[in-house]
């Protein structure tokens, strides 16, 4: 790197070699800039797979052709993120290793899986929110929240969730405690929801609507409702909870995040790539058809969001007894 004479003065030219190796190194990596950046791909870890991942593909490839290099979405699955955000902390912050975050790192902070919180990452965008569903078996005969509400009064319901402490399981335990009643909560291991379901080891699942389509289509499962403020596109006769009686808003987020101290221009590059790829026709019908609501925030008021719903997610955690904190 060639140093300019406005920066360190014409004596800089008269510097031994060795100095100015030395002040290369010191000062290169604050030097890192939009104009720069990206020069290299750029990789994207994923905590979670199912439609979260298969979300981050779509994400990855077209903000690729955004920034002109290779975005390389790679699985770091394990601990409810705990494994993916560790790997990506430990990063060095130049905006070639990011993550594709969630409510996550919230939920895994306040059980005690790591360290350290949601300020050991710059937030970088809101890509968009999945909100979960709860569905049963068609041939339950539960049709709505009260049907099931009263089935569970007789007899205590078995509800599979994807993990204890995980964000749906915070939903779960925030929806059944407006209905009510108590249930036991079954993770599901190596299963899926819906094979839990026709398999009959659970009475009722709560997970991303993407996962029970193809179930509810062939009638074989019936989803009962949503937990978002609006029903959602992919599922539109699908009543809220609250059009039920029952005060639940609750959606999972997404978004991407970049190790503490990545530099604001490098994050408002990829912002931007992230905006463009969220208003697309492409993204937001491919996103529609796994039940994925695009909803763009900029660096900014996504950092706002995460930390608002960080002390939320304490204060649940901390009610059903799973901060360890």
């Amino acid at each position: 790197m060639r140093l300019r004479e406005g920066t360190f003065g014409a004596t800089a030219r008269c510097w031994p070699a060795s100095v100015a190796g030395v002040l290369f190194v010191l000062v290169s990596p604050g030097l890192v800039s939009a104009q720069q950046y990206p020069r290299q791909a750029v990789e994207m870890t994923v905590l979670f797979g199912g439609s979260s991942a298969t979300i981050a593909q779509l994400l990855a490839d077209a903000m690729s052709k955004e920034l002109g290099v290779p975005v390389v979405a790679v699985s770091r699955t394990g601990a409810g993120g705990a494994v993916g955000y560790s790997h990506v902390k430990a990063t060095p912050p130049n905006g070639y290793n990011i993550v594709w975050n969630s409510n996550s790192i919230s939920t895994v902070f306040h059980s005690g899986n790591i360290d350290f919180d949601y300020r050991t990452f710059e937030p970088v965008a809101r890509v968009g929110m999945e909100v979960p569903a709860l569905a049963v078996r068609t041939d339950s005969g539960w049709k709505t929240l009260k049907d099931f509400a009263a089935a569970a009064r007789q007899k205590k319901m078995r509800v599979g969730i994807s993990g204890r402490g995980s964000f749906v399981h915070l939903v779960s335990a925030a929806l059944f405690a407006k209905l009510g009643v108590d249930v036991i909560y079954v993770p599901y291991g190596q299963g899926t929801a819906p094979a839990e379901l026709l398999g009959g080891r659970v009475d009722a699942a709560l997970q991303w609507p993407s996962q029970f389509k193809t179930q509810a289509d062939a009638q074989q499962l019936r989803v009962i409702a949503v937990t978002s403020a609006a029903r959602i596109p992919v599922m539109p006769q699908v009543p809220t909870a609250k059009e039920q009686g029952y005060d639940v808003d609750m959606v999972m987020w997404r978004g991407l995040a970049a190790p503490r101290g990545t530099p604001k221009d490098v994050i408002a590059t990829l912002e931007n790539a992230a905006r463009k790829v969220v208003a697309s026709l492409r993204f937001k019908d491919l996103s529609a058809r796994l039940g994925f609501e695009p909803a763009f925030l900029p660096a900014g008021e996504f950092g706002a969001l995460v930390a608002k719903d960080d002390a939320s997610i304490a204060r649940l955690m901390g009610q059903l007894g799973l901060t360890r904190r």
